[in-house]
């Protein structure tokens, strides 16, 4: 029967798409990578999502994030991205979870209800603490390094952590996951040297922050304010969101 995912059952098959109507994906940072993560998995005929971000959409989001407009800002991200969602599948489960994941949060997420994690936030700590979460659980899991200061999207790659190079969050990831006894770890990360910001107090939210009312987390707080544009994190979600589809159907490479 014709639907709106006939064009990939075509490319799929039935049993492919039966399983990610039934697979439920927690995505954790709804931003300029995870985004377009869920983007692309609802749009694939994954059925069931949980969405995990505290921050609300502000102005400098509309460079680069997919639920960003001037519509949207203000707003909760997790709750734009499950309207989005729900527009583009009715029958899509969501739970929203408007809060900022750390080790002390953990146990307020059940990892072994998942069928597939996404690391698609900022900080190492929360990082760290939702892959061996999932890796806990026995839940496949694929992280995001740096998207911020880049420039050339044609430079991403899907890795083993241990293998990754010119990345300075995945150096650092590296270091942290040996510690931990983290033996791998499924990343995207880009080989291209970051791209030093221009000095401009003028456009820096490091003085000038307009971060809606009720942000919990304001750009002064924050230790680097990279730069960043619009083709680079959506290739890199879509990316993620290219290897969860092909992991949870059970494509054959």
């Amino acid at each position: 029967m014709l639907n709106q995912f006939s064009r990939t059952e075509l490319l799929l098959g039935k049993e492919a798409m039966e399983r990610l109507e039934h697979a439920k994906v927690a995505v954790f940072g709804i931003g300029g990578v995870g985004g377009f993560v869920v983007e692309a998995l609802v749009r694939s005929g994954v059925g069931s999502f949980v969405l995990v971000d505290d921050d609300k959409v502000c102005l400098t989001n509309l460079n680069r994030q997919i639920i960003a407009t001037r519509k949207t800002v203000g707003k909760y991200k997790t709750e734009v991205m499950k309207e989005r969602i729900l527009e583009i599948n009715p029958n899509a489960q969501v739970e929203i979870r408007n809060c900022f994941y750390l080790p002390e949060t953990a146990s307020e997420f059940d990892f072994s209800e998942y069928d597939y994690v996404v690391d698609a936030v900022d900080t190492v700590t929360a990082k760290l603490d939702i892959i061996m979460q999932a890796q806990k659980a026995g839940v496949p899991v694929m992280s995001s390094m740096g998207a911020g200061n880049k420039l050339d999207p044609t430079k991403f790659e899907v890795a083993d952590i241990y293998k990754t190079e010119m990345c300075p969050l995945a150096r650092v990831m590296r270091q942290e996951c040996k510690k931990r006894g983290i033996k791998k770890l499924k990343v995207v990360y880009s080989k291209e040297k970051s791209i030093r910001p221009i000095e401009d107090m003028s456009i820096s939210c490091r003085t000038n922050c307009i971060c809606p009312p009720g942000a919990k987390h304001k750009c002064t707080e924050r230790r680097d304010i990279p730069g960043s544009i619009a083709f680079v994190p959506s290739v890199a979600g879509l990316i993620i969101a290219g290897e969860v589809i092909k992991d949870l159907a059970q494509v054959q490479r």
